[in-house]
């Protein structure tokens, strides 16, 4: 129930602080009957009992009925709610199949629907007054009471329209019924007169309400928002697609405003989804295809309706709707529809056997989920008369069984589209899972020193600034880099062999492959689409391997898993190539290093002269190499040779292609690479 910023309310004032007293009075008992009593007893009363009767209550209290009535509140709108709910009430029933909608610049709103209209007869409990004025002037009065005549519908308390006459300054009411023009006048909620028969109507029929709020409830302005009734019009069509909504607008009240027009026509044949579809244009989906239905007498009551999407990168929401009404605040449908979502994804992967799905959660899942759910149903419980939130306990159930059996289906019928929406959750779910281990090291190394991952010997400076990290094929490698490496300054991880090959691994082999998650928890800076340059723990990223084909090799692989998972990395110049030396040439008290044969015929041609014979070593790997020599030719920051790994722009756009025929899981790719290129591999040979 709305509340006033005041926790006593807008017209009660707050208890006075009580003052300190030295004892506690002694209670006495009440005076015996006839005999006198104090002051205050005096003027509380009988008499001190009002009873509100008709409309006052609601003019009184208004807040109570419509929400606040402030600057800041939604009162003013509700009235128009209430008006346009009861049309669409019409409409959802089968009754009519059009409601007009018109701002006019004098203040005064009018919603028109075509369907049965307002009883004017007059009504058989209350002499003397028709139906109409009861349901205008009586709250807990009308047609909403009766299942036979609104199977299911938004009024459930008589209040609505009656609230609307008691808050406007003025109301008019039209009905025309039996080919018959009726008319009634309210002011403030006291009908100026009783019903008037105007004439003939022959080619009418329905009800229009015209109101004016009340200045003297509404005190901060009685102007609506063209835009917001706009969408609230607009969203009525959405929700039920078969009725027509008609929106015009006094052009003199949308100076300044953008995307309102001064008239319009909704009619949407698809409902939710193409709302869904609009509010989703220029935003990438995980699926190419949304999941949306309709399923008619759903649980024994109306319908329920929906339209789901699913963003890669913006946040998702979820809209829902109760008999057409707004339920801002979720509740028991929302729940259906949640459970739902995240059973079928569960299923379905267990079906194909996902295990990792296992580890999803409903958060996991509805973080990328924009959802539309409608439903319709008999005698719903709503937390307060504004119906912010639907508390019917059956609604969940009833959600929860349309939705799934339909998704249920909708995976099974579309395998792609299901792969990509179970991959996508699942990676969400073990980023979540990874952050939260991020989370636990970063608390833990709040008292204690970090433990680092695998068998990283790393820098004692702590700023990222100028540090460098050295990835080593081996442990033999590992330990001669480890002595030869400047301990303040820079960082060894050895790795046991190749690693794997991420461009033909799946995400669940990258997630249990142990020297790709140290290599991550080493660097620190998360990876996808979750990477964060400025928590890189170093400032070079170095793969140093042997001079060799197979040095190359894992040098291909640690660069596709930078690209792939790291891509920033590389774009932000991070990423380097060692180039240790292939052999060492040596004579007399003369050595040089030699990166390659090219290298080494060169040295001999222009550094070795004379007959003394020049001994020729081969590094078979960079573990044969001493710690002196490998600081010498590979790490010394004064002597060493670093290739950085960068991407042309020129390049940028066929980078990912390149690398997925270089490195995926098709060797036809790369045969046919290697056939384009034979003519350039004769060459080198030839040379």
């Amino acid at each position: 129930m709305p509340v006033s910023d005041d926790l006593f309310g807008a017209d009660e004032p707050a208890p006075a602080k009580a003052k300190p007293e030295k004892a506690a009075p002694r209670r006495t008992a009440p005076p015996a009957p006839g005999k006198s009593a104090t002051a205050d007893e005096d003027a509380y009363g009988a008499s001190s009992i009002r009873v509100l009767e008709g409309l006052e209550a609601i003019r009184m209290r208004p807040g109570m009925y419509i929400g606040s009535t402030g600057p800041e509140g939604d009162g003013l709108h509700h009235l128009f709610a209430e008006v346009i709910d009861n049309a669409m009430d019409e409409a959802v029933a089968g009754h009519a199949s059009f409601i007009e909608v018109d701002v006019g610049a004098d203040g005064f709103v009018s919603v028109t629907d075509n369907g049965r209209g307002i009883p004017v007869d007059p009504h058989p409990q209350y002499p003397g007054k028709s139906a109409l004025e009861v349901i205008m002037t009586m709250i807990h009065s009308g047609g909403k009471f009766n299942s036979d005549v609104y199977e299911t519908s938004g009024g459930l308390h008589g209040v609505g329209v009656s609230a609307v006459n008691a808050l406007s300054e003025e109301v008019e009411v039209e009905v025309a019924r039996g080919r018959e023009l009726y008319r009634q006048r309210f002011r403030r909620g006291v009908p100026e007169g009783p019903v008037q028969h105007v004439g003939p109507a022959p080619n009418r029929r329905g009800t229009k309400v015209r109101f004016k709020p009340d200045s003297d409830i509404f005190r901060h302005g009685i102007a609506f928002d063209p835009k917001r009734l706009f969408k609230m019009s607009r969203s009525k069509a959405y929700l039920f697609r078969g009725v027509e909504i008609r929106w015009k607008c006094a052009p003199q009240l949308l100076a300044g405003i953008t995307g309102v027009p001064a008239e319009d026509v909704f009619k949407f044949p698809r409902g939710l989804e193409d709302y869904l579809r609009s509010a989703s244009e220029g935003l990438e989906l995980v699926t190419d295809q949304m999941f949306s239905g309709k399923v008619d007498r759903a649980g024994g009551h109306g319908s329920v309706e929906w339209a789901v999407a699913w963003f890669t990168e913006n946040e998702g929401y979820v809209s829902s709707y109760c008999n057409t009404i707004p339920t801002r605040e979720g509740g028991t449908h929302e729940q259906g529809l949640r459970i739902a979502l995240l059973r079928s994804l569960k299923d379905h992967a267990e079906r194909i056997g996902n295990k990792r799905a296992g580890q999803v959660t409903t958060e996991d899942l509805m973080a990328c989920t924009a959802a539309m759910l409608s439903v319709f149903i008999r005698e719903p419980e709503f937390s307060s008369q504004t119906k912010a939130k639907l508390v019917t306990t059956e609604a969940s159930r009833i959600v929860e069984q349309a939705i799934k059996d339909s998704l249920d289906q909708w995976l099974a019928n579309s395998p792609s589209q299901a792969l990509k929406l179970v991959d996508f959750v699942v990676e969400r779910a073990e980023e979540r899972l990874r952050r939260r281990a991020e989370r636990d090291v970063a608390r833990k190394s709040a008292t204690r020193k970090l433990r680092l991952p695998g068998k990283l010997a790393d820098c004692s400076n702590n700023a990222a600034q100028g540090s460098e990290l050295f990835i080593v094929e081996g442990d033999s490698a590992g330990g001669s880099a480890k002595q030869a490496r400047d301990r303040a300054s820079q960082a060894v991880l050895p790795l046991r062999g190749k690693i794997l090959n991420v461009a033909a691994a799946g995400r669940d082999k990258l997630a249990q492959n142990q020297q790709l998650q140290d290599l991550g928890q080493a660097l620190g800076c998360g990876m996808g689409a979750h990477y964060r340059d400025d928590d890189l723990r170093y400032e070079k990223i170095i793969i140093m391997t042997d001079a060799d084909v197979d040095g190359a090799h894992i040098a291909s692989l640690l660069i596709t898993f930078f690209w792939r998972q790291m891509p920033r990395l590389i774009e932000r110049g991070h990423l380097y190539l060692a180039a240790p030396p292939l052999y060492r040439l040596t004579q007399g008290t003369k050595s040089f290093y030699a990166r390659d044969d090219a290298h080494k015929d060169e040295l001999l041609a222009s550094v070795f002269k004379g007959n003394q014979k020049v001994e020729i070593g081969r590094f078979k790997g960079l573990g044969e190499m001493m710690p002196a020599q490998l600081k010498e030719t590979t790490m010394d920051r004064k002597k060493r040779v670093l290739l950085k790994v960068t991407v042309a722009d020129e390049e940028r756009a066929d980078t990912s292609g390149s690398v997925e025929r270089l490195m995926g899981n098709k060797p036809e790719a790369r045969f046919a690479f290697i056939q384009e290129r034979a003519a350039f591999a004769s060459e080198l040979v030839d040379i």
